[in-house]
């Protein structure tokens, strides 16, 4: 699938390497073809790996897509350089008025923060809301789903007795949803994390269907009845290393981590880590880009935002 992004964005080059079909401006200029717009709310604090992560996730279906990066405007961000975040982030200020097929709300390390005490929360409250009119689905990533579970529907969080961190087993609840078709009874997906959500509190709300979870990590894949909103506790699009760059920072820094759980072979950080998540995690996008955003979505999204204005 052709994923347009601005021309001189570093991640390109990663993902051309990767064989990734990435289409610059100046060549969708050319396309007669109306792309999927697609906005990336990244809290993340390198930005630039969940860049590529992303993409490369978004990257396994014919459809064309228009991605637009956005930061917070009320956070200043100490991992990613400020040239970067001017040349390819906007802020929601100049996106508000406009309508977007899907977006995706990252994780953030700010777990152990209560929600209204996060700098950003009142902003990210007010986005939250907005994709409510402005946005055909919305996916929430961890701490995101978290934070998109608390604003919708009253779920906190809660602590966790220790660290979750690794790659975990997964158990298929239902497959009479679309975002789950072609799924595997069991599959594996990466979690880290010190929060969750309650099993029994998702179980319980009439406007939530628990789609799959596991006995270690808890709940993990979550969606309200219409599929406008889908929350995904984990990290299906982390890459083979990330867990290892976590768990090697932390050590660095004297947190004396556990060793992330079914990651390494043998249990030895010395050894390589299996890649074993990655066909769950462009299942879960494909899935999501047909058939909660493509096969839904206004055609004409202009006229729509034509009108909402004018309203």
């Amino acid at each position: 699938m052709p994923i347009k992004i601005q021309n001189d964005l570093p991640a390109r080059s990663i993902l051309e390497q990767e064989k990734i079909f990435i289409m610059d401006e100046t060549r969708a200029l050319s396309q007669d073809i109306r792309s999927l717009q697609i906005l990336i709310l990244n809290l993340m604090p390198i930005k630039e790996d969940t860049e590529v992560q992303l993409l490369r996730a978004l990257s396994n279906t014919p459809l064309q897509m228009d991605i637009t990066l956005m930061h917070m405007s009320s956070h200043t961000s100490k991992n990613t350089s400020s040239m970067h975040l001017n040349k390819f982030y906007i802020t929601f200020d100049e996106v508000k008025n406009r309508k977007f097929d899907g977006m995706i709300i990252t994780g953030a390390p700010v777990e152990m923060v209560p929600y209204e005490e996060v700098d950003y929360w009142p902003e990210l409250v007010e986005i939250m809301e907005w994709t409510k009119t402005h946005v055909t689905s919305t996916v929430h990533i961890c701490w995101g789903s978290q934070a998109g579970l608390y604003y919708h529907y009253g779920i906190n969080k809660v602590l966790l007795p220790r660290k979750i961190s690794g790659v975990y087993k997964h158990h298929l609840l239902t497959r009479d949803m679309p975002l789950t078709r072609g799924y595997d009874d069991f599959f594996k997906v990466p979690h880290s994390r010190n929060t969750t959500v309650p099993l029994e509190e998702i179980e319980k709300n009439p406007d939530l269907i628990l789609l799959a979870k596991s006995y270690e990590a808890g709940a993990y894949l979550i969606q309200n009845r219409s599929g406008s909103q889908i929350f995904v506790t984990g990290h299906p699009e982390y890459d083979r290393m990330t867990l290892d760059k976590e768990y090697r920072r932390d050590m660095k820094a004297g947190l004396n981590p556990m060793i992330p759980e079914n990651y390494y072979p043998d249990n030895d950080p010395e050894q390589q880590p299996k890649l074993t998540w990655r066909l769950h995690a462009n299942t879960l996008y494909t899935n999501w880009l047909n058939y909660y955003v493509y096969q839904v979505t206004p055609y004409d999204l202009k006229s729509e935002e034509k009108e909402h204005n004018e309203k």
